[in-house]
């Protein structure tokens, strides 16, 4: 079976005339760039603000993975914690700067949700090394519950999309549609399937878009579950164009995704971590910014985070003037 994305997403046209160059400069262009002062906090200065902030919070770990602590639980998403986004070391983008926490300074994981099993969101070498597999409860799109449970896991839930499983008593995962693809040799595209998500307690509703390109999807997700109070939406890797727009997020369509889902608040993503594409890698954030600002985001719910900063996630997704009065799933 090959999965599709659905209706009106953008069809991928780019042919071997766009990819060769394309595969020929990421070859060539191997040398780390710059990294901007403050981007990475130390891992001391990370895990004591981890451990001094309440117990609803985001931590940002770099590119997709995140640590949300909701509804008395701690769930990491797309785990991508170690040197390289590929299949040994030495293969694949290498990280340009440390996780915000390193594996071994985690907190305990509840729960895993994966977006889908491209190298820089399922990371084998982090996936085996998680403690705890016998309880940590992972979330995967439908075709990759294998994948889990040949490495120890032993609470898999496989979901398509609008599919929703529940975690104890307060915590419920929805599988929602993504613009992507998925694929970790050239034999197996699209054999398993990719998703964004909605992590939803009965204080947080969460929407991780994973990794996708715009589209119309995003308005249905919206009039479907939302709002939501916090949209973690993906601002890099979209040049060139040509090739990844239909798969990719720039920043300006992040922002236009985090609208249509109906996110009060915005946080950056996919992005200052390992270098994919050919943009500038520390170009995303000011055109976030900016974007954001354009379609009336304060500079308070449009966050750029630190790697490794914890901020204390607001249930504001009322706070708009156009949610009032308007009803969502608790």
């Amino acid at each position: 079976m090959r999965f599709r994305n659905l209706q009106g997403s953008l069809p991928q046209t780019a042919g071997l005339a766009e990819f060769v160059p394309f595969f020929l400069r990421r070859a060539r262009d191997r040398h780390p760039p710059p990294v901007p002062p403050g981007h990475v906090m130390p891992t001391a200065e990370a895990k004591a603000l981890l451990v001094r902030t309440g117990p609803e919070s985001l931590t940002w770990l770099g590119h997709a993975s995140f640590l949300l602590r909701t509804g008395g639980r701690t769930v990491l998403t797309d785990p991508f914690l170690s040197d390289w986004a590929g299949p040994l070391a030495g293969f694949g983008p290498k990280r340009i700067v440390p996780p915000g926490l390193p594996l071994a300074e985690l907190p305990r994981v509840d729960v895993v949700v994966l977006s889908h099993n491209h190298y820089d969101h399922l990371d084998l070498r982090t996936i085996e090394a998680l403690p705890g597999k016998e309880r940590v409860v992972a979330a995967v799109p439908i075709g990759l519950g294998g994948f889990f449970r040949n490495r120890g896991y032993r609470d898999v839930r496989e979901l398509h999309w609008w599919e929703e499983t529940r975690v104890g008593h307060d915590l419920v995962l929805a599988a929602l549609p993504s613009n992507h693809f998925s694929g970790r040799t050239p034999f197996d595209r699209n054999e398993t399937l990719w998703a964004s998500w909605a992590i939803v307690s009965q204080t947080r509703k969460i929407f991780f878009a994973g990794d996708t390109g715009y589209g119309p999807v995003f308005c249905e997700i919206g009039e479907r579950i939302g709002p939501f109070d916090v949209g973690l939406v993906p601002i890099g890797a979209y040049e060139p164009a040509s090739i990844m727009r239909p798969v990719h997020c720039d920043p300006e369509e992040a922002v236009s995704l985090g609208r249509d889902v109906r996110a009060a608040t915005l946080v950056a993503m996919h992005w200052g971590t390992i270098v994919l594409t050919d943009e500038p890698p520390f170009e995303p954030p000011g055109r976030f910014r900016a974007a954001a600002s354009r379609a009336g985001f304060s500079d308070g719910r449009a966050w750029v985070m630190r790697i490794g900063e914890t901020r204390v996630t607001s249930a504001n997704r009322h706070d708009r003037p156009e949610e009032q009065g308007k009803r969502s799933i608790p």
